[in-house]
């Protein structure tokens, strides 16, 4: 094909549309924000206690998370929405993709806090038995505030999937970035260049930006000296 009549069919120079919709792209863009900060908190709060049972719980409780994580990681997210909102009936849409995402990230990031456990040297959790604390204090006092720090690489990446991930949502009808991304397509056909990469730079420069804040906390709180 004729490289004018490409640029000619994707609309190149309706960037004047995509600004006078931009109002479209904030809300859009404010609701990815919102999806991924409870789906990475709720992470947190399952997926914590899930990695410290992998690495410290006993024989059955490690033989009921570790095979629930493994399915949950081996099953698309897609399919993970599908269930939670049409299957379980969680509403509204919101909601559901929050739980399905949060769930999915739990898996993850006990896996990212079960290695940054298992990475402080069994000698401490020793020398904490040692001086009289219990298992679960050695485990919060001395073992959670190490393992804490060296495991923020892991969720520097694990907030990149999950945001990226949001854009799922789309299939329950939430009103993402990308759904508004596709609502503004479907106004103005021939803009699908400047629609999609306007939605592109703001991913990138969500990404970015936080990445950038993450490794900055990663150098403030790392243990100087210690196996990063």
């Amino acid at each position: 094909m004729d490289p004018t009549q490409l640029l000619l069919q994707t609309g190149v120079g309706d960037w004047e549309f995509v600004w006078r919709q931009r109002q479209f792209f904030v809300d859009g863009t404010w609701l990815a924000v919102k999806l991924t900060f409870f789906s990475m908190l709720l992470g947190f709060v399952v997926g914590l206690p899930a990695g410290v049972v992998e690495a410290y719980g006993g024989r059955y409780s490690k033989g009921v998370v570790r095979p629930l994580g493994v399915v949950v990681r081996g099953t698309p997210i897609l399919v993970i929405i599908s269930l939670t909102y049409f299957a379980f009936g969680v509403s509204p849409a919101f909601v559901a993709a929050t739980l399905a995402l949060g769930v999915r990230s739990a898996a993850y990031q006990s896996q990212i806090f079960r290695g940054a456990i298992e990475s402080v040297e069994s000698g401490q959790m020793e020398a904490a038995r040692a001086v009289g604390l219990s298992k679960l204090d050695a485990i919060r006092h001395v073992v959670l505030p190490q393992a804490l720090r060296r495991s923020v690489p892991g969720f520097q990446n694990e907030f990149t999937i999950v945001l990226k991930d949001t854009s799922i949502a789309y299939a329950i009808g939430v009103a993402e970035l990308l759904k508004r991304s596709y609502d503004l397509f479907s106004i103005q056909t021939t803009a699908a260049l400047e629609v999609f990469l306007a939605a592109s730079l703001i991913y990138f420069v969500l990404t970015f930006t936080v990445n950038r804040g993450i490794e900055q906390l990663h150098d403030r709180v790392a243990i100087p000296g210690g196996n990063q």
